[in-house]
């Protein structure tokens, strides 16, 4: 171990949390949209003369650690409400899900429209 490093849990990228926490949040069977997760993680960091859709910034970064949580099993990626190969390519809208829990037929998290 170097000088640098500190032993113990090692610490959830802060995105990461964010999906977990707004997944969590919205109850079983409930689906979240990325852009959701970039607005909620991009609220309390805007600054006074950010633009309005500062939030995109955060995008790919959702997006990444979504991968890493699917890939790792704490989230399912759904495309078209079925789960895909986060080891695979795939494009288009996505929604992320709690593994174990499909979303129902209603609505779920809204996604406003820029």
């Amino acid at each position: 171990m170097s000088e640098h490093e500190t032993p113990g849990p090692k610490r959830r990228d802060p995105v990461a949390a964010a999906i977990l926490e707004l997944l969590a949040a919205a109850g079983p069977g409930a689906a979240i949209a990325p852009d959701a997760v970039a607005r909620a993680f991009a609220a309390p960091r805007l600054k006074a003369g950010d633009p309005p859709d500062a939030w995109r910034r955060y995008m790919n970064a959702v997006k990444q650690q979504a991968l890493h949580l699917a890939r790792a099993g704490e989230i399912v990626i759904l495309r078209k409400g079925e789960p895909v190969d986060p080891d695979a390519p795939f494009r288009g809208l996505i929604r992320l899900a709690l593994p174990g829990g499909r979303p129902g037929p209603g609505p779920t998290t809204p996604t406003p429209s820029s």
